[in-house]
């Protein structure tokens, strides 16, 4: 499995969203608060993002709480 890492900010419902939708999944994350760590928040900037949750899986850049994409990113990768 890739490394998952989630960029989230506090008080974020969307954040909370994406946290607990990868907690349910039984996937591991790694966490990256902008608010607590101007690093993480050069991070994001630099990607051209200007918003959290950012949840990076892979080449995968998943903004917010989206499904669909979250689920396409964590799929069994198989050969075309």
């Amino acid at each position: 499995m890739e490394n998952v890492i989630v960029y989230t900010s506090n008080n974020c419902p969307h954040c909370k969203q994406v946290k607990s939708f990868l907690s349910e999944q039984g996937i591991a994350y790694e966490e990256r608060n902008i608010e607590t760590n101007d690093e993480f928040a050069q991070q994001v900037w630099d990607m051209g993002i200007r918003a959290v949750p950012l949840t990076i899986i892979g080449e995968h850049r998943i903004m917010g709480m989206n499904k669909l994409q979250f689920n396409k990113a964590l799929a069994p990768q198989t050969e075309a």
